[in-house]
Order: C-alpha cells, then structure tokens, then sequence
C-alpha cells in the first residue's frame, strides 16, 4: 500500500512540476513527443510491424525491383505500401529497420560524446591551470575543423585499414566512435563553463573542508547541478548525431547498402531519382527529415523549458 502510495506521490510531483506545467502549455512540444513517440515505436517494433525482413535475402525477390506505391494503377503492388527499392526490398520495411539502426547510432553517439566531453569539461573546469589550457586547446583545435570533414577523415582512414569488407561488418560500432570522437568538444566547453561556475560556490568549499576527494566533489556535487546544459544540449546532439549518419552514409562511408539506414537509404535511391523511381529516396528522406525537425523542436523547448525568464512571463 506504501508503495502505491509512492508511486502516486511521484506521480502527483511531476504533475505539478513546473517542467510539466510548460510542457501542456506548448502545443508545438506536444505534437514533437508525439511523432517522436511513434518513430521510437516504429524502429523499437520493426520486426513486427514491417512486411519482411529486409536483410534476409531470402525473402527477396529481384522481380519485384523498383516497384512503385501501391496506390499507382499501373505498377503498384497491394503487398509494398510505399513501393521497392532496386533489390526489391520494401520501402516500408526498409524505413523501419533503417530508422532502428539511426536512431541507435544517434543515441550511442552522443553517450559516447557526453561521457567524453563531460570528463574533459570537469577536468578542465574544476583544475583550471596548464591542464584546462591543454584540454581546452585541444577541442578549439578539433572545433575549427567541421564534424563532417572529421568523421569523413576518420572513417576514410578506418575503412582503408580494415578494408571494406570487415568495415561492414562492424558498421555501426564504427559510427558510433567516428561520430563521438568528432563531436565531444560541444559538451566539453559547455560544461567546463557550467564547472567555472559552480566551484565558486560554498557547497564546494564545504565538501573540500570535509575532506572528499577532487574526483568525488567534480562528479557527486558538482555534475548533478550541471545537468540542466547537458539534457539541452544532448537533444541537439542526438539530431545532429543522425544527421552525420545520414551524411555519411550517403557517401558510402557509414552503413552498408546490405543493412539500410534512412541515410544510405536516400543513398540508393539517389541512382534512380532521375530513372522516375523517386519514392525509393523521397519516404526515407521525408521520415529522417520529421526525426531531426521533431528532436529539434523539443530542444528548443527544453531550452526555453530551463531558461529561468521564462518563469518571470507566465
């Protein structure tokens, strides 16, 4: 019965929390979640909502290539909503198991970058010194090349070492570093400007008079009230992680044309764009287009969200 009880509690707390308050308020936040929602549901039950597996070539029939939406009169097939690409996978299935696949790289991505970017920010932060000059040289220097040229470099390089064929095989654990490796400097100055600001504070100089240890007072006391740029600039991150995906596989530097993300999938059909078969490139793009808008939107909201001038006008 206590238990209930505290679940209800928590609940009636975050009903009544400001966060949820602003979140009802904003018609725009709403409907964000919500297409967000069903993407996530999408990509988390592809199997069962997709009509095949779209790598299992067993299932493939090269007949059925390039065939258009179904509601085409002449060409279109009841069994392929949105049609087939060039080995006659369905457009549908493909868009499901290619949105698991960026959405997986996205949020691996910027957990990656975040856990990088947060160590080095406290470091450099909280020491200050020779080491936040060397720490914070060194992302300046990162930063002043472009994330894509980056992680164009980097898999270029990964790919001529391991070659193509093991490279594949590996395909997303690549992504996933190239993509964090490339982007950590964003959380690193981001935090280390929240650190700054923090270990000014008394609760700093109590914990350093009871003895704790740098480690314990930079991630126990310190990290917890840095929490609210990090959430921020994480929903960017992740559209950005998705986009770097798409951009990179639509240069055939990411995913393998034999397990479809949503970029290499706007990859493929870019062959055929001018051929007449435009919905192989237009349904996957349509969908990374709405995944990235959508984070995005709720971005802007949790900045607005945190931002405490906002209180000041409602």
């Amino acid at each position: 019965m206590s238990h209930n009880a505290s679940e209800l509690s928590r609940w009636q707390r975050i009903k009544q929390s400001d966060l949820f308050y602003l979140f009802r308020r904003d018609k725009v936040a709403i409907a964000a979640s919500a297409v967000l929602l069903l993407l996530v549901i999408g990509a988390v039950f592809a199997p069962v909502l997709s009509n095949q597996n779209p790598y299992d070539l067993a299932v493939l029939d090269i007949m059925d290539s390039e065939l258009p939406p179904a509601w085409d009169e002449e060409m279109g097939d009841s069994r392929f909503l949105l049609g087939t690409d060039d080995q006659g996978r369905d457009i549908w299935s493909t868009i499901l198991y290619g949105s698991r696949i960026s959405l997986l790289i996205g949020f691996a991505a910027v957990l990656l970058q975040a856990t990088i970017g947060i160590a080095v920010g406290m470091t450099a932060g909280y020491f200050g010194g020779k080491i936040d000059n060397l720490l914070m040289r060194a992302a300046d220097i990162q930063l002043s090349f472009s994330t894509l040229m980056v992680a164009i470099i980097i898999s270029a390089i990964v790919q001529a070492t391991l070659g193509s064929e093991l490279y594949s095989q590996y395909a997303v654990v690549m992504l996933v570093l190239i993509i964090g490796i490339a982007e950590w400097p964003q959380y690193a100055r981001t935090v280390r400007a929240s650190v700054l600001a923090e270990k000014k504070k008394e609760y700093v100089d109590a914990a350093r008079v009871m003895g704790f240890k740098s480690f314990r007072i930079m991630f126990r006391h310190i990290l917890p009230n840095t929490l609210t740029p990090i959430l921020v600039i994480s929903t960017v991150q992740i559209a950005n992680a998705i986009m770097s995906e798409a951009a990179l596989s639509f240069l055939g530097l990411g995913m393998p044309v034999t397990e479809p993300s949503l970029g290499s999938l706007i990859s493929i059909g870019f062959n055929y764009i001018f051929s007449g078969s435009w919905w192989i490139s237009a349904f996957p793009g349509i969908v990374l287009v709405t995944l990235v808008l959508v984070i995005n939107l709720l971005g802007d909201w949790l900045r607005d969200a945190f931002n405490p001038k906002l209180y000041k006008e409602l």
